[in-house]
């Protein structure tokens, strides 16, 4: 089992849940507003007069073969909106309860 935890501009919000259902990754915990900044490209995500988007993120716990379904799907969104920012990382679960 793996955990991918994604982060991105609230615009792609509707469009990665129904990726999630389209892909059967049933449970997830939404983060619905989060600041910051992109490592290397995008706009910041400060909530502020002078940037006034924000950022949202979203974990979800997945089978090992649906994680590169999803992240090419993700990949996808971010390359048709780079200027919005889209981030997703992959963690490996060793136990959970």
């Amino acid at each position: 089992m793996k955990s991918v935890f994604i982060t991105f501009d609230q615009a792609h919000y509707t469009q990665i849940v129904e990726t999630l259902d389209k892909l059967s990754c049933r449970g997830y915990s939404y983060f619905e507003q989060m600041r910051g900044r992109g490592s290397k490209t995008g706009e910041p995500h400060y909530g502020s007069h002078a940037w006034p988007s924000m950022c949202s993120a979203i974990i979800t716990m997945v089978d090992d073969d649906k994680v590169e379904p999803l992240l090419k799907r993700l990949k996808q969104m971010d390359e048709a909106k780079p200027q919005l920012g889209l981030r997703a990382f992959v963690w490996t679960i060793e136990q959970s309860v």
